[in-house]
């Protein structure tokens, strides 16, 4: 290892997309110990014009060119789902460990993949679960692991977003082959993830769903039923063709309760069993994945395998990717005709 590799982490982007702008890609160039390289993306004009706006110094259109370029110490796959196996595992064969923007994967066969992928190369997979290092959800672990308010019980999640309308129903999170299930994987994966992060792994799942709007390809209603190999409780209602706006993740403990948004802006809220209630107010930082990375980029320095450093990995994603492989069952696959309602059930 060099002495430049070995204290700095140097990026090749695979994708540089929306989430890029703001979300993640300034935090690699922000954070100690990490530069970018070079970013790829397939339109020519896109990909020069993100370079030269975010201080890059040099683009590509060819994912194989990143991968395998010497001041490229790792890689971040910013592409949509359908591509996240196929880059993931380009990256892992170049012997490059890999951050890979969430859900990991369309299904939890193309997930097994990529983590099978890295550990056969030796290489860390993280996944860009980010809200696993967000302060205000670390303090809604605190609460929930520090004993103050008992023991867990019972999670109750909700989450409905309005019917999209226009040019945003060709929006690839609406496209079958693309996204896979489409937002319960897009949107719906960071509050099962958090869960996980919280109170450990879900070890049972089942679900329903639903597909409202005639010209919708993937469900947009989903209800699961979840239980906790430690024994807590769940009940979880997705709505992506509603008519209003709810964001709402319930934490029961036999000492209180532990309310937050998954997405909305607002603070925790405690009420504890003696009738006392608290206000967390814990603003998120302007690029929400830096914390993430930043953790990241500690690993990586530290060890540049294993992952036991960053919160979000390969292993811990693969389980998400399962729960909701378990929650849309067979019923994720629409019948012949798309524009059929489809209900479906699926169990883990």
């Amino acid at each position: 290892m060099t002495d430049e590799r070995a204290n700095r982490v140097r990026w090749g982007f695979i994708g540089a997309g929306d989430v890029t702008e703001v979300k993640s890609g300034p935090a690699f160039r922000r954070v100690p110990g990490s530069s970018v390289s070079v970013i790829m993306r397939r339109d020519a004009g896109k990909a020069r014009d993100y370079a030269a706006r975010h201080g890059v110094p040099r683009w590509t259109t060819d994912a194989r060119a990143v991968v395998e370029a010497d001041d490229v110490d790792a890689v971040y796959v910013a592409t949509p789902p359908s591509s996240h196996a196929e880059y993931v595992m380009l990256a892992a064969a170049a012997g490059k460990p890999v951050y890979v923007e969430k859900p990991m994967a369309r299904t939890a066969a193309e997930g097994e993949a990529m983590v099978a992928a890295c550990r056969a190369a030796g290489v860390p997979l993280y996944v860009a679960y980010y809200r696993r290092a967000l302060p205000r959800f670390e303090r809604v672990r605190d609460l929930i692991q520090g004993g103050g308010l008992g023991t867990p019980t019972l999670v109750r999640l909700t989450l409905t977003r309005a019917a999209p309308a226009g040019e945003a129903r060709s929006a690839w999170r609406w496209d079958r082959d693309v996204a896979g299930a489409g937002l319960l994987l897009d949107l719906g994966s960071h509050a099962l993830d958090l869960l996980d992060h919280w109170l450990g792994p879900i070890s049972d799942a089942h679900g329903f769903l639903a597909t409202r709007q005639p010209w919708a390809r993937v469900p947009d209603q989903v209800v699961g039923a979840l239980r906790f190999a430690s024994g807590v409780l769940g009940a979880a209602a997705w709505d992506f063709a509603g008519s209003e706006q709810r964001d709402e993740l319930t934490v029961t403990l036999t000492g209180g309760e532990i309310r937050v948004p998954v997405f909305d802006e607002g603070p925790v809220r405690v009420r504890r069993g003696d009738g006392t209630e608290a206000e967390h107010v814990i603003p998120h930082p302007t690029h929400v994945q830096e914390p993430l990375i930043t953790r990241v980029v500690a690993d990586l320095l530290g060890r540049g395998t294993g992952g036991d450093g960053c919160p979000s990995t390969g292993e811990s994603a693969l389980r998400t990717q399962r729960v909701m492989d378990a929650l849309l069952g067979e019923g994720r696959l629409l019948g012949e005709d798309p524009l059929d309602p489809l209900v479906g059930e699926g169990a883990l």
